[in-house]
């Protein structure tokens, strides 16, 4: 897979020259999720928020006196994000995802949905080995089931539940995989539309 597979460019251009910092759908704007993930791990939990946008959900989780390191593919999103959370959002895409059982866990609010269909199990691979063993996956897709951009020519691969259940599957080996469909809304308009949540753990 070419490294230009791996990334949307007008996605990444998109956000690079709007730089909107998007809100979630839980209290102070985090996600709706995050506080049960969150007390599903250990005090101190070292956690990869990967797309981090605004830095909301990583605030809260630096706020729970979690080990995170924030990034997101956008330069002009990570240092609005460092101002919100007072610490170094690096500058990361994921076809740069390279650790190797560095994360108690991985958290992908509303990013790993901007993958090119092509690339995700590539990427997903890339996420179980970020994992510590029995580490813990998150990430939030929308889900129309058919890819294609929205109003502002963002791409999103809109996986259906059997698709992400086939393409987490074939990634790597995880446990306790389960996906979710929820109601959300999105940030080009009001509308409530589908989506599914994907929790998984890192086999150890």
């Amino acid at each position: 897979m070419t490294l230009s597979k791996l990334t949307d460019f007008d996605t990444l251009s998109y956000y690079q020259t709007a730089a909107p910092v998007y809100l979630g759908s839980g209290p102070e704007g985090t996600n709706r999720f995050l506080k049960d993930f969150l007390d599903h791990l250990p005090p101190g939990a070292r956690i990869l928020d990967l797309g981090c946008g605004g830095g909301h959900d990583s605030g809260e989780m630096i706020r729970r006196g979690f080990d995170v390191t924030a990034c997101d593919g956008s330069t002009t999103i990570a240092r609005q994000a460092e101002s919100r959370i007072g610490q170094t959002v690096q500058v990361l895409r994921f076809q740069d995802l390279a650790f190797d059982q560095t994360f108690d866990a991985i958290w992908a609010s509303a990013s790993l949905l901007h993958v090119p269909r092509p690339a995700l199990t590539q990427i997903l691979t890339r996420v179980h080995r970020a994992l510590r063993p029995g580490g813990w996956h998150l990430a939030t897709y929308k889900a129309q089931g058919t890819e294609g951009r929205d109003s502002a020519g963002r791409y999103f691969n809109h996986l259906t539940v059997d698709d992400a259940h086939h393409r987490y599957q074939t990634a790597a080996a995880w446990q306790d995989l389960s996906v979710t469909s929820y109601s959300g809304g999105g940030y080009e308009n009001a509308t409530s539309g589908p989506w599914i949540c994907v929790r998984a753990r890192a086999a150890g």
